[in-house]
């Protein structure tokens, strides 16, 4: 009885502990109620446009054209912040005694009339996006994409990195140390790769202005001064900011696509690509609402991740129909509720890796019976059932071919017989591409219905991965048995030839 009383006990604590870890609230961050009850005087958007109409003729157009300017929203009600403001421009030539003007608008002003589609994003996978590789110093795999960009990819040589790394690129190839005494140029490079999609820690110089290594971008989920996570235009282009824009799939093609996550590829070679490829005109992407027949024929993107549909909540949170992580090196169930990146960054400025396993708040198997409700809308329960099964099968297959890979990595590794710069070591590209590339194409062509790259793109190609592997993994414990000497192995080693991966 005891016992019984105990585990019950434990159940409910850890229930309340659950509750109070995806309890996180906008007031938690004072920017956002300093934000929310400011009324600057003295400045108005006609003012702004006396400049703008002349120099900015685009951007002024964009928002004549918006939902924000028929309901009066204009330029002060986004860019003017208090005085003391952390993103304040303090040498804009329009400002007030008690205000200034803003340049890099983070989700915190978004929130202002959004606040319930800023928290659903909070809580989403999005929101982890910059720090997944930003928070370098937290994993092995974030701690290498960052020398990769950082060192690798912009020549920075032997420099520190983020979050302070030091050395991180110590034995560099000397003809890589390009930007040695460079590291500006290294930066601003960079500003031109992961940061475009990923996002950025957004800088200020000591006027309020934005750094050329971080900004402008588009980023998923930058970290600004004032606390703030993304921006929206990621999807929400500015200074539109439009809803039916942002339905489309050629908004998540910014950063869905090429070959690591084919989403858009993936997207437009499947049966609903092809309709909507062959039928646009039985598309209404205006409306939030999805009915068949009335705003849509087949699926996007956005009917799948985010819509109210079938007597489903539209949401801003692309995380909650989500059974599977499909892009981690070996995909598991998504356990654990509500992102916590986002939230980290917003309470307390702190980069943090996150939770890859952030998904729906009632588990797993509840993001499946969401995700089948949208398919009901169009598809009968059989066809459905047997969808997910052979779903469920590739994702399973491709972690068995993953165990292999890891097997031989850690006992490859454990003898000192991967190079310590990873970049240049065969074996551990391969790995790499095996599940960042190849893994990825085999388990997402399958959930979204693209066979060619399920299989030509996906497990052919991570069979073909393993294989090399497994080649150069024998070759090394051969030549460890003749030279017993692992740094022997690594310099005596003839190099081999790998299958092109595109």
């Amino acid at each position: 009885m005891k016992r019984g009383l105990k585990f019950l006990l434990f159940v409910l604590v850890a229930i309340g502990f659950a509750a109070v870890a995806n309890a996180n609230s906008l007031k938690d961050n004072p920017n956002y109620e300093v934000l929310k009850n400011f009324k600057p005087q003295g400045v108005t958007t006609s003012k702004c446009l006396m400049c703008h109409k002349r120099r900015d003729q685009g951007i002024v157009a964009d928002w004549q054209h918006s939902k924000h300017a028929k309901a009066g929203v204009g330029c002060v009600d986004c860019h003017v912040v208090p005085k003391g403001y952390p993103t304040a421009f303090k040498k804009h030539p329009l400002r007030g005694k008690k205000w200034a003007v803003q340049i890099a608008v983070s989700s915190i002003t978004c929130a202002k009339c959004h606040p319930e589609e800023v928290v659903q994003f909070m809580n989403s996978g999005h929101a982890r996006a910059g720090s997944q590789w930003l928070a370098g110093n937290q994993s092995g795999h974030g701690y290498a994409m960052t020398k990769l960009s950082y060192n690798y990819e912009a020549m920075r040589g032997d420099n520190p990195s983020l979050n302070g790394h030091t050395g991180m690129a110590k034995g560099i190839d000397p003809a890589l140390n390009v930007n040695q005494d460079n590291p500006a140029l290294a930066a601003n490079t960079v500003a031109n790769n992961c940061i475009q999609c990923h996002g950025a820690v957004i800088t200020l110089d000591k006027q309020g202005v934005p750094t050329p290594d971080v900004w402008p971008n588009d980023g998923m989920s930058s970290r600004y001064p004032d606390g703030g996570i993304g921006s929206c235009v990621a999807c929400h282009s500015r200074h539109k900011f439009s809803a039916a824009a942002a339905r489309q799939p050629g908004a998540c093609a910014n950063c869905h696509l090429g070959p690591d996550h084919p989403d858009i590829e993936i997207f437009d070679s499947s049966v609903h690509g092809h309709i909507l490829a062959t039928n646009p005109e039985d598309y209404d992407f205006s409306t939030g609402e999805q009915i068949p027949g009335k705003t849509l024929r087949g699926p996007t993107c956005f009917t799948c991740h985010m819509s109210g549909i079938n007597g489903l909540k539209s949401t801003h949170n692309i995380s909650t129909r989500l059974e599977w992580n499909l892009w981690a090196p070996k995909s598991f169930k998504r356990t654990k509720g509500n992102e916590t990146a986002g939230w980290a960054w917003y309470e307390s400025r702190k980069l943090s890796r996150g939770n890859p396993k952030a998904g729906n708040l009632d588990g797993p198997a509840a993001a499946r019976a969401t995700m089948k409700k949208v398919c009901a809308t169009c598809h009968e329960n059989t066809f459905i059932k047997n969808y997910f099964i052979r779903t469920d099968g590739q994702v399973t297959l491709y972690n068995q071919y993953n165990t292999i890979a890891v097997k031989m990595f850690k006992t490859l590794k454990s003898k000192g017989l991967i190079k310590s710069d990873l970049w240049s070591d065969p074996f551990f590209k391969l790995y790499y591409y095996a599940w960042h590339h190849e893994g990825r194409r085999m388990r997402q062509g399958a959930a979204m219905g693209s066979p060619d790259y399920s299989h030509w793109h996906g497990v052919f190609e991570v069979m073909q991965d393993i294989r090399e592997m497994k080649d150069i993994y024998n070759y090394r414990l051969r030549l460890l048995k003749k030279y017993k000497d692992p740094k022997k192995v690594l310099l005596n080693e003839a190099p081999m030839s790998m299958a092109p991966h595109n």
